[in-house]
């Protein structure tokens, strides 16, 4: 649906002042503005959070279960994961709620995630690759993988490949990604996606790595797309989120009046998964329901040709970075 003249031209104008659209305000005026309407029920439907027991997962996973949709959960913290459960579960008078407990940065965590959530659920409907987290330091996974590109990019690749058997089951199968605007600062190049110990920067492996979800996104979208599946990418804004404090805290003080409830982050999240088959094109970037583009700084967005040739050299890496993984700890 065509949003009125004036509400287009109200969000072009918070969209050009950045700060406008990445804080509170961007939802506080855009959502007064005609033309944005309530989310749609899910009854029926089974949507996938990773990373969903706190922050902006825990807001989608909360909304979602309240329209009628069934959730699922992923996460590491057994105690937040069965406290929301239980929340959701008294103010639904049901369980909405399945919880899957598993590592992101462990492949083969990944994959026993997965094929739990097949078994309990042979149908997801919507998947939302929403867990990560802002490194200080340089880590590496079980597989010897750099942490930020194992939780950000391998990790969602993974779950997406293994649970494609339950989203094939769907009638109109939504994938949706939640990146940052961090990526604007940053082209996509394969090369530095694992920053090396003597290079790393925390923030920067983190952009790049946001990037990257981009680039797969249009990759997914190329490929899957015939077949009815739609990705979506989505930038929540700037969100008070524990990740936030741990990441950027000095940002985060600064910013505390201007940041967006959890909720409010959450927002685009439930409206393109709730959104009727149709309404919205896959492989676009999206913040406060509308199409963005992904690129504002000069250098940073490729010509159609390259494009392609970057999605699918993406594609070939992640698959291939799995396999050498899951090779190396005995997970195969």
């Amino acid at each position: 649906m065509t949003r009125p003249l004036p509400s287009r031209i109200v969000d072009s104008v918070l969209e050009g002042s950045i700060v406008g659209s990445f804080s509170r305000m961007g939802p506080l005026i855009r959502s007064r503005l005609p033309g944005w309407e309530d989310f749609p029920r899910m009854d029926g439907m089974t949507a996938v959070v990773t990373g969903g027991t706190s922050g902006i997962g825990a807001a989608a996973a909360r909304k979602m279960a309240l329209l009628g949709a069934d959730v699922v959960i992923t996460g590491r913290d057994r105690k937040r994961a069965g406290d929301l459960r239980k929340t959701i579960r008294a103010a639904l008078d049901r369980d909405a709620i399945d919880t899957v407990l598993g590592d992101l940065s462990d492949l083969g965590s990944v994959q026993h995630i997965a094929r739990t959530i097949v078994s309990r659920h042979p149908r997801v409907d919507v998947l939302v690759h929403n867990a990560g987290a802002l490194l200080r330091d340089r880590t590496e996974t079980r597989q010897g993988i750099e942490m930020t590109v194992a939780v950000h990019l391998l990790a969602p690749f993974l779950l997406t490949e293994e649970l494609l058997p339950a989203l094939r089951a769907a009638p109109h199968p939504r994938i949706i990604t939640v990146s940052s605007g961090g990526m604007y600062t940053q082209r996509f190049e394969l090369p530095g996606l694992e920053m090396p110990l003597d290079q790393y920067n925390g923030t920067v492996a983190y952009a790049r790595a946001k990037r990257a979800q981009i680039v797969l996104t249009e990759e997914w979208q190329r490929r899957y797309g015939p077949e009815g599946f739609t990705f979506h990418a989505m930038h929540p804004g700037w969100v008070a989120t524990p990740g936030l404090d741990t990441g950027l805290p000095l940002f985060g003080r600064i910013m505390k009046p201007l940041l967006r409830t959890p909720a409010e982050g959450a927002d685009t999240i439930v409206w393109l998964a709730a959104g009727s088959p149709g309404s919205t094109h896959g492989g676009q970037f999206w913040c406060d329901r509308t199409p963005r583009s992904p690129y504002y700084l000069p250098g940073t967005r490729p010509g159609a040709a390259r494009a392609l040739i970057e999605g699918k050299a993406l594609w070939k890496w992640c698959t291939e970075r799995i396999q050498d993984g899951l090779r190396h700890t005995g997970d195969r």
